[in-house]
């Protein structure tokens, strides 16, 4: 089965530490859109090393819009999974939201994912990172869905989702408690925004 190493990318250290411990067929960088000239070397570099043997794509994903790069990554992993590649994400390089943002985006898919690491700067170990995923139920999910959509009535919710009013704010408190839904106002918190994605 071929692989398939997603990979966000400051230096090129950690990316061919993780090609020579995962021999992966295809590489995809995220990076910045208008990265700096260290990120430009990096993947020219790459490209001049492994190039000519490992099909190498980079996606200009956000630099510090966590929820965008978790969007980008869910759409990488989601073809890469439907070509029946197995994937390895790699959120040692970039920007630290970049990294979170692939880390989040792997745990939206973490069925599809085989391993997610990290690669420490001082000795290059790999770190495997656990795979977790959201952990909400789909009426959760449903709820932060129409959130996110510009539901704000809690009885339009209830009939929607077909429970009752006072299952509905049972569902609220939770989500609140959990940080998917804001304390103080009826609409749902970027970390929602990831749990539905």
């Amino acid at each position: 089965m071929e692989n398939t190493l997603i990979s966000t990318i400051y230096s090129l250290e950690p990316v061919m530490a993780c090609i020579t411990q995962f021999s992966p067929n295809k590489i995809i960088l995220l990076r910045e859109e208008n990265p700096p000239d260290k990120i430009v070397e990096a993947e020219r570099m790459l490209q001049e090393t492994v190039g000519k043997i490992l099909e190498i794509k980079s996606i200009p994903t956000s630099v510090y819009n966590v929820v965008i790069v978790a969007q980008d990554t869910v759409e990488i992993i989601e073809e890469e999974y439907a070509h029946g590649r197995n994937i390895v994400v790699n959120i040692s390089g970039g920007r630290k939201p970049q990294a979170l943002g692939a880390l989040f985006g792997s745990y939206a898919r973490h069925n599809m994912v085989e391993k997610i690491v990290y690669i420490t700067e001082e000795d290059k170990n790999i770190i495997d990172l656990p795979i977790l995923n959201f952990g909400i139920s789909k009426t959760k999910r449903i709820i932060l869905e129409e959130l996110y959509a510009g539901e704000n009535n809690v009885k339009n919710l209830s009939i929607k989702i077909g429970i009752s009013r006072g299952m509905t704010y049972n569902h609220i408190r939770e989500l609140r408690e959990m940080g998917l839904i804001d304390p103080k106002a009826f609409k749902i918190t970027s970390a929602g925004e990831l749990a539905i994605i």
